[in-house]
């Protein structure tokens, strides 16, 4: 029965179609005709409505909302987003790294945690996890490590032999294994994690004098955790639990909020920290660089459509606005390329045209054309030119990133201090910060991932890497496993 009050289906041209259920035939029994536009469309459509999924970070989402600043830090930065009184538009997305776009939720896994702050100088992301570390310290070893988390190339499985191949041979994981196989590596929501920036940052003021920095997200809402018991469990029932948790709070009114928190080192002080203050797999130390509280983050708003405004969604730390640049950060350097380079390949070199990528100021660009473009260029469309066409303002736009490099061109990890050491903090983190009941469950979390087809001598391996954060606990996982085999 036909109801004038409901709208009209059209084609993709806005022309209205006289079924959505019947394809045009010769007679009711007859054979389909080319002619059906419509059927062509819905079809070829269907055939190319899954875009590329991310490669790390496929399963996520994430929600709109603002930052406010509640504290004056304008004597660190002069980013407009950071000024006293200001509150920005924001997106956030959450994700699981290992996992492909279907996987449960409650992997144990790092989650993503990032922000894109529409700010009215350009957009501005900031691309993190919620844990302050990382696996390794250089972009050479990050395809490799990956690989090494994701699924084999035989069998088309996740493997834990091939994770702890990797680990165990890239001691430099250790802090972040460490917090992995801890309660952080399954977080009970994303609402109840924190979020880390993990790389350091550059601010400059409007003096010019610069400053190296770390964003801590700190969740309102209070860490909390699952078991592994109960993250299986749910893995096999609710495999979204995560991204139905975040869409529901936000729909029922319970808007989740995060602290920013920044660690401020003065630039001249990382020249001669005792440790190299730039690698990712180390912390800065709260008793030597305290928290700064700067202002809160809020999502109040869901997605209506999942597709065009999460999974089109493009986060790239390449995005610095003034006041806000880069650190010899390794890691950080090469993600500048790569993060871009992943969006021009999945979502096509306009990207940015897309609305929930689009800055919500004005652009005075010189890229043109290429598949994708939908607004329009006009002429002049080179640089210089005499045409009236916009120019670079080195006066008022600094170069953001202001160090000065020096030495030979070498393939090398830093350069080592007096306090840098891979399992260090990992054991500092066991053994001081984790109480009785942490240890344990991090000792059963371990012991359960190895029984898991890890084999000789990789396992023997893996209990040394332990034994290296910390003895008693790399004992007690070796018999726990030794003992399960007998």
């Amino acid at each position: 029965m036909q109801n004038d009050n409901h709208k009209s289906t059209t084609n993709d041209a806005g022309i209205p179609v006289s079924s959505d259920e019947h394809s045009l035939t010769v007679g009711p029994d007859g054979p389909i005709l080319l002619q059906d536009h419509y059927l062509i469309e819905q079809m070829a459509n269907f055939n190319r409505e899954r875009i590329a999924e991310r490669q790390p970070h496929a399963k996520g989402s994430g929600a709109f909302g603002h930052f406010e600043v509640t504290s004056d830090v304008s004597a660190y930065t002069k980013a407009v987003v950071f000024q006293p009184g200001q509150k920005t538009d924001t997106l956030m997305r959450f994700s699981t790294v290992a996992g492909e776009r279907g996987s449960p939720d409650t992997w144990r896994d790092p989650r993503g945690f990032s922000i894109k702050f529409y700010t009215s100088e350009g957009n501005y992301d900031m691309v993190g996890n919620n844990t302050p570390v990382f696996f390794i310290r250089d972009p050479m070893k990050f395809q490799h490590f990956i690989r090494s988390q994701k699924r084999r190339a035989d069998n088309g499985l996740r493997d834990h032999d091939m994770q702890w191949d990797f680990w165990t041979l890239s001691p430099e994981s250790a802090h972040q294994v460490a917090i992995l196989m801890g309660d952080r590596g399954i977080p009970k929501t994303w609402r109840n994690m924190n979020g880390y920036s993990s790389h350091t940052y550059m601010w400059i003021n409007t003096k010019g004098e610069r400053f190296w920095v770390k964003y801590h997200f700190i969740t309102d809402q209070g860490n909390d955790f699952l078991t592994q018991d109960e993250a299986d469990r749910l893995a096999g029932t609710d495999g979204d639990y995560h991204r139905r948790d975040l869409f529901n709070a936000i729909k029922q009114g319970d808007y989740p909020s995060w602290t920013l928190k920044m660690q401020i080192m003065p630039f001249e002080e990382a020249k001669a920290y005792r440790f190299n203050p730039f690698d990712l797999t180390k912390v800065w130390p709260h008793a030597d660089y305290p928290l700064l509280e700067v202002g809160r983050l809020t999502l109040n708003r869901n997605p209506t459509d999942f597709h065009t405004e999460i999974e089109q969604a493009a986060f790239e730390p390449n995005n610095l606005v003034p006041g806000i640049g880069v650190s010899p950060d390794k890691m950080l350097l090469g993600r500048l390329f790569a993060y871009a380079d992943s969006h021009r390949h999945r979502l096509g070199v306009n990207y940015k045209q897309i609305p929930v990528n689009k800055p919500q100021c004005p652009v005075y660009s010189y890229s043109k054309d290429g598949a994708g473009r939908v607004e329009n260029v006009s002429d002049p469309v080179y640089a210089p030119n005499s045409k009236g066409g916009p120019q670079a303002n080195a006066e008022r736009y600094p170069e953001n990133a202001t160090w000065a490099p020096s030495g030979e061109l070498i393939r090398a990890a830093y350069t080592l201090r007096k306090d840098d050491d891979d399992f260090g903090q990992a054991g500092t983190l066991v053994r001081e910060v984790m109480d009785d009941e942490q240890r344990d469950r991090l000792v059963s979390n371990v012991v359960g991932h190895l029984k898991k087809g890890v084999s000789e001598p990789i396992l023997q391996r893996a209990f040394e890497y332990w034994r290296n954060i910390d003895k008693e606990t790399g004992d007690r996982i070796a018999k726990d496993v030794n003992g399960s085999r007998s």
